[in-house]
């Protein structure tokens, strides 16, 4: 089967050259062990059903028998025997040579059976779903990063992608399950299939406490219907108590919410404060999102052809599209995802802060008919931020390095007033 390349590919040869060992994190499916698999040069499967019950054996009375093979070394599910990570740590100094191990698997492990946190020794790096550029739908023929080093140069791009090309990729999700499969039907079951086992098993499994999958799927669903919005978590919590015939504790919610975030399903996005008006004017609820659109569409059990007839919704869903692939087009570097909005209606949608300070102010519209709004949006924050440094000249913010607003329409090409108009079937890293 072919392989198709990753960002995480670079990240993790990059860390490998650097640290003993590196740990992927990240939601499930999300290709985790192939990526490993492609780069290790020998792998151990801990749930290997053949060999598991030595593995139990060799971790119980010694473990570093598990750790002898060609270098960098695969552990996958290296969770079922926590003992491992501290013999890792041990291998590392004891070698001290970069390169040695990777770990993959749930972030499910009993913590107190660890007695170091590997700082120096295991780097973690996290992964995400599938971008549109790494399942090669986009063209990427618009790069994110070339256009923080030279903000000022104009592109000009057409998408290959039309507007059922994206209800279908959010619907469908990320998931490099879905690569092997032929028709559509197939590819959108891998996204409801991960839903209900996530909520049937991985949220009572991720720390142990039995929590009911019928509830998990109310608060899925209502975060699905809160999609992309800054809904406070009593809302949420009340639109959890209608929607069924079961009472939840705002105590109850909270451990559902946190245990779903701990499997990397749920990714809010914070409030980017720069006082350029008042503290008091920005809000500061947390921007409901997922790891991947698809899981919005599975909680609330949408279709393409439903959302096709819901444009509405389908701006919010677009939105996350658009949230998860800017994750993965710089996850290589130290990046902040945060959002911008006031009581008077100022806003954008994302703000990305990359490792060197720069950062993009960025509206997700879905159609053209909505550039014009976002654009004004957009350089009036960058004119507030003008006007606050000529009067703050001791404490000054930086001005936004680039304006762009991301399309779901056909043309990529710079506007007068310097805001980047890029349709998402053309963006890459």
């Amino acid at each position: 089967m072919e392989y198709f390349e990753r960002t995480a590919d670079r990240i993790l040869k990059e860390r490998l050259n650097a640290f003993g060992a590196v740990l992927i994190e990240g939601p499930k499916w999300c290709g985790k062990t192939t990526t490993a698999e492609h780069i290790a040069s020998s792998v151990i499967k801990l749930q290997n059903p053949d060999m598991r019950e030595q593995y139990m054996s060799a971790a119980a009375t010694r473990p570093s028998l598990l750790l002898q093979g060609a270098t960098p070394r695969l552990i996958d599910e290296w969770q079922d025997a926590p003992v491992i990570w501290d013999s890792v740590r041990t291998v590392v100094d004891e070698r001290g040579v970069p390169g040695q191990f990777i770990l993959t698997g749930s972030n499910s492990v009993d913590k107190t059976k660890i007695l170091h946190s590997g700082n120096g020794r295991i780097s973690k790096m996290e992964m995400l779903p599938m971008s549109l550029w790494e399942s090669k739908e986009s063209n990427g023929t618009v790069s994110l990063m070339q256009l923080f080093e030279n903000p000022d140069q104009d592109i000009a791009a057409v998408s290959d992608l039309e507007i059922e090309d994206l209800v279908f990729a959010a619907c469908r999700g990320g998931w490099p399950a879905t690569l092997r499969l032929s028709d559509a039907k197939s590819k959108l079951m891998v996204a409801r299939d991960y839903f209900r086992t996530v909520c049937r098993d991985d949220i009572s499994r991720v720390d142990g406490v039995r929590r009911d999958e019928n509830l998990a799927r109310l608060i899925l669903r209502s975060y699905g219907r809160n999609i992309s919005t800054l809904a406070k978590k009593t809302t949420l919590l009340a639109d959890v108590s209608a929607s069924g015939n079961m009472s939840c504790t705002m105590e109850t919610f909270s451990s559902y919410v946190a245990a779903l975030e701990r499997l990397f399903v749920i990714q809010d996005i914070d409030a980017w404060c720069p006082a350029i008006r008042s503290k008091a004017v920005i809000r500061s609820t947390p921007k409901r999102t997922f790891c991947d659109p698809s899981v919005a569409v599975a909680a609330m059990q949408m279709t393409p052809q439903s959302l096709m007839l819901q444009f509405k919704t389908f701006g919010f869903i677009f939105e996350q599209l658009c949230i998860r692939d800017l994750r993965a087009y710089t996850s290589d570097i130290d990046t902040h995802v945060g959002y911008y909005r006031d009581r008077y209606g100022l806003e954008a949608d994302v703000v990305l802060h990359i490792d060197n300070g720069k950062y993009a102010l960025i509206e997700c519209k879905l159609g053209s008919n909505e550039i014009e709004e976002g654009a004004a949006h957009l350089v009036e924050i960058k004119n507030l931020i003008q006007e606050y440094n000529k009067q703050e000249k001791q404490n000054p913010i930086r001005e936004p390095d680039l304006m762009i607003i991301i399309t779901g329409g056909k043309f990529a090409y710079r506007r007068a007033d310097g805001v980047f108009i890029i349709p998402i079937g053309c963006l890459k890293s």
